[in-house]
């Protein structure tokens, strides 16, 4: 009887011990599938930190080039701004009214001015300043020349980085003296 009880206590001991041991092996497993990214708090995934850093350091550069690329479109966009407000002052001075060249010149710069802007970080909601108003069509196109000439002066003290307002005040200027020149055409 002894050696009965003993056979059976070997076996209950062996099928504990089964049991115990796919209990732990199935804990393991679990564990390893729901253990969360040791990269990240929340346990998403950080796609960042996925990519090898061959794919990083050539996505760091293609965004450098970008930002260098908008930036030297904002300076030409000044320039082109520049030229256009001495031709339109030229015409004006000429012949002392505004053709229909004009006129799509002048919409041209009011879209590079809010473009500026734009590239700038000001907002659309952004009012100009209401400073004085020219008192004549000569003294706006003079004044928007100098305006545009002070923009693009600014735009050039800028880095790609940076945010001017001293530049975005500018702009906003520029903007007015359109608007007044658009308004009080001759």
């Amino acid at each position: 009887m002894f050696g009965i009880i003993k056979e059976m206590f070997f076996k209950f001991s062996r099928l504990i011990f089964v049991a115990v041991l796919l209990s732990l092996t199935v804990v393991c497993i679990n564990a390893q599938i729901n253990t969360p990214d040791a990269s990240s708090a929340n346990g998403k995934s950080n796609d960042k930190e996925d990519y090898p850093k061959g794919i990083k350091e050539s996505l760091a550069k293609s965004r450098i080039e970008r930002e260098k690329k908008d930036y030297e479109e904002l300076l030409q966009n000044g320039e082109e701004a520049v030229k256009l407000s001495e031709s339109l002052e030229k015409t004006f001075a000429e012949s002392n009214k505004l053709s229909a060249e004009d006129q799509k010149k002048l919409d041209r710069l009011e879209k590079l001015a809010k473009k500026i802007r734009r590239e700038l970080g000001a907002n659309d909601s952004d009012e100009p300043d209401s400073d004085e108003k020219p008192s004549s069509m000569r003294d706006a196109f003079k004044t928007l020349q100098a305006s545009t000439g002070k923009l693009v002066h600014e735009l050039k003290k800028t880095t790609r980085y940076s945010v001017s307002v001293i530049a975005i005040q500018s702009s906003n200027a520029f903007l007015k003296v359109i608007k007044f020149i658009r308004f009080n055409k001759n």
